[in-house]
C-alpha cells in the first residue's frame, strides 16, 4: 500500500542509489538523513546529491552528547551551523535552542543511548517530538516511549532508524503538505503540524527488525572498538578545527 499525503522517513543512517530506489518504491517523498559522526557540511552535500524531483533528502544531525558510558542522542533538524558530538547534554540543548532547530528525541528510554523522562521534562519547552516506534525497539521500549508522550504532552513520531538499506521506509510519517526544504520541515515539526504515523508489520517487517538488531550488536562491539582504537579523532569531535574552539567549555573529552 502506497502512503497518502507527503510521506517522510524521519531518521535514516544510510544513503546511496539503492536507498533512494527503495524509498521511491515504498512511496516516500522524503528522507531525513542523519548519519553518525559525520559533519553537517558533508551531510548537506550528500543530501543535495541524492535529492531529485521525486524524493527530497533532508540533512540532519543525531548529536551524540555526553561520554560513551553516559551518552544521550538528540536528533536536530534545521541546523544553521554545525554542532559537534562529545559535548554535554546541557551544552547541546543550549546550542539547539540558540539555532532554533527542531529537536526530536530518538528511541527515548532505549538502552543507554537515550533521553529519560527526567531529561525530557527538564527541556520540555525545547523538545518538539518523541519517537514512539522504530524497528529496533521492543514492545517494552515502545510502551515506555508512549508513556513519555502521555506524561509530557509531546507530539509523537516514528522512523525506520535504518542502519541497513532494507529497513528504509519500514516506518514513516505523513503530512498534508509538502516541504520545499529542511527549514520548512523543521518549522512544521516545531509547530506540531498534524501528522499520521505508520509502520509496516508481518513476517517481512520482523525479519528487517532482526537484521537491525544484528547490526546493533556489530556496531556496539567491533564497530565501537574500530572507532575508539583504530580511527583516531572523530570529524565531529569538538577539537576539530572546523568548530574553532567554540565548544571547549562543554566538551567531555
Amino acid at each position: 500500500m502506497q502512503p497518502e499525503g507527503y510521506a517522510v522517513d524521519l531518521h535514516v543512517k544510510v544513503l546511496d542509489d539503492r536507498v533512494v530506489e527503495r524509498a521511491k518504491a515504498r512511496g516516500l517523498d522524503g528522507l531525513v538523513y542523519a548519519p553518525h559522526f559525520t559533519r553537517l557540511p558533508e551531510i548537506r552535500q550528500q543530501a543535495e546529491a541524492f535529492s531529485d524531483e521525486e524524493l527530497t533528502v533532508f540533512p540532519a544531525r543525531e548529536i551524540f552528547t555526553g561520554t560513551w558510558q553516559q551518552r544521550r542522542h538528540v536528533l536536530a533538524i534545521g541546523l544553521e551551523e554545525p554542532i559537534p558530538d562529545f559535548i554535554t547534554f546541557d551544552g547541546a540543548m543550549r546550542e539547539l535552542d540558540r539555532q532554533d532547530a527542531a529537536v526530536l528525541v530518538p528511541h527515548p528510554g532505549f538502552l543507554n543511548v537515550s533521553l529519560g523522562l527526567d531529561d525530557i521534562e527538564a527541556y520540555e519547552d525545547n523538545i518538539d517530538a518523541l519517537e514512539v516506534y522504530n524497528p529496533k525497539q521492543l514492545a517494552h521500549h515502545r510502551d515506555r516511549a508512549q508513556s513519555f508522550t502521555s506524561e509530557t504532552g509531546h507530539e509523537p513520531f516514528v522512523s525506520s532508524y535504518a542502519h541497513v538499506r532494507g529497513t528504509v521506509g519500514e516506518a514513516y510519517v505523513t503530512f498534508a503538505e509538502a516541504f520545499d526544504d529542511v527549514a520548512a520541515l523543521s518549522t512544521a515539526l516545531k509547530n506540531d503540524v498534524e501528522r499520521s504515523l505508520f509502520h509496516r508489520d508481518g513476517l517481512s517487517h520482523d525479519l528487517r527488525r532482526a537484521v537491525e538488531w544484528a547490526h546493533l550488536g556489530l556496531e556496539n562491539t567491533w564497530g565501537k572498538f574500530d572507532r575508539l582504537m583504530l580511527q583516531g579523532t572523530e570529524p565531529t569531535h569538538p577539537d576539530h578545527v572546523a568548530y574553532d574552539g567554540r565548544f571547549n567549555d562543554v566538551k567531555v573529552y
